[in-house]
C-alpha cells in the first residue's frame, strides 16, 4: 500500500474534514481514503460521453428530423500561406 503526505494543509479544510469523518463514523485517514477512491475510481454509469449526456437530457422532447440539402458546389482544397 501506499502512504502520502499531505503539507500546508488549510486549518478550515483539516477541521471539515474532521466534522466531516465524524459524520461518517471514520478516522480522518480513512475519510481521505474514501474521498481519494471515490475520486478516482471510474464506474460504467459515470464514463457518459458528451453525445449521450445531450440525448438523455433532451429524450423527453423528441427528436427532429432535418432534410439534407444537395451539394450546390464541389468543395475544393483550402489554399493555405505556405509557412517559412
Amino acid at each position: 500500500m501506499a502512504a502520502i503526505s499531505v503539507r500546508d494543509l488549510d486549518e478550515d479544510v483539516a477541521s471539515r474534514l474532521k466534522v466531516r469523518a465524524a459524520r461518517h463514523g471514520r478516522s480522518m485517514e480513512a475519510e481521505v481514503r474514501a474521498i481519494l477512491t471515490d475520486a478516482v475510481v471510474a464506474r460504467e454509469d459515470d464514463q457518459l460521453n458528451l453525445a449521450q449526456v445531450i440525448r438523455e437530457r433532451f429524450a423527453a422532447i423528441g427528436g427532429v428530423e432535418l432534410e439534407v440539402l444537395p451539394r450546390q458546389d464541389t468543395p475544393r482544397a483550402a489554399d493555405l500561406p505556405y509557412l517559412s
